[in-house]
């Protein structure tokens, strides 16, 4: 019966994918505890288990047909092949601590050390460390989103949103936007910087240049807003605590779907592009 049940569930997800022609989105499923459920890496609407195996997968950053993965239970960013699930190296980068949100700027891969309050500095290519400690003292980082030389950064724990230089790790504004509610997952579209709020189950929506609130509560009644992914004028957000990915309109808020899929096991990560 179990059995039966994920397949029908994973038929539906498949299924509501299906419905945006335009989305291809990859998900980490993080494993329950305490639970035996070893967590995979989905790709909608194509394969429920493009990869599998991992332990504690949590965010994601996508280049080409290259998908990074953070590791949480083993401390590593993996490397695998965006289309076949492959992999290239599992443990492409090694030595992190409590690895969560990833960024890309050109070969450059930017990784957010929550364990450590650091945000590392990596060759995209070939894994090598360019500065292990770029950005140090903060609290809890997990989101990460990349404007021009600007890089955002999620604290989690003290509920703030820094500002650094992506170049020099030197501080702009550590406190770009403060009194937030445990931030995740961060979003970028022009001027504009989408902040999940875990505990407030909401979605934030703020000036990129200068951290003035356009608007607090911009996507409201969400399930415990892990990573967000943008695709044209379209929202995405992962949903831990009731295993869903909603879409959302990014100019008005208003929900598309709010259950575009569901019946996943604590989604974190996200990553989208389109579908060819």
């Amino acid at each position: 019966m179990r059995v039966f049940y994920a397949f029908v569930i994973a038929i539906a997800a498949l299924c509501a994918v299906a419905e945006n022609a335009r989305a291809q989105l990859y998900v980490t499923q993080e494993p329950s505890f305490p639970s035996s459920v070893i967590g995979v890496v989905s790709e909608f609407p194509i394969n429920t288990d493009l990869i599998t195996g991992l332990s504690v997968p949590v965010g994601l950053a996508l280049r080409g047909n290259t998908l990074f993965v953070a590791i949480q239970g083993i401390q590593t960013v993996g490397k695998y092949d965006a289309t076949t699930g492959g992999v290239i190296n599992p443990s492409f980068i090694m030595g992190l601590s409590l690895p969560v949100g990833l960024a890309l700027g050109g070969n450059i891969l930017f990784v957010a050390n929550a364990g450590n309050g650091t945000v590392g500095e990596y060759d995209a290519t070939t894994g090598e460390v360019i500065n292990a400690s770029l950005i140090t003292g903060l609290n809890a980082p997990e989101g990460l989103a990349l404007l021009g030389n600007t890089l955002f950064v999620s604290n989690f724990r003290n509920g703030t949103v820094g500002e650094y230089d992506a170049t020099t790790g030197g501080a702009i504004n550590a406190n770009f936007i403060a009194g937030l509610s445990f931030p995740v997952g961060l979003a970028l579209r022009d001027n504009t910087l989408f902040v999940a709020n875990s505990h407030a189950g909401t979605v934030g929506k703020y000036e990129a240049k200068t951290g003035a609130t356009i608007n607090a509560n911009f996507i409201t009644g969400l399930a415990v807003p892990q990573f967000l992914a943008l695709l044209g004028n379209e929202l995405f957000v992962a949903n831990a605590g009731n295993g869903t990915v909603g879409e959302y309109d990014a100019t008005s808020g208003a929900a598309i779907k709010a259950s575009f899929i569901r019946g996943l096991n604590r989604p974190a990560g996200l990553a989208v592009k389109s579908a060819k």
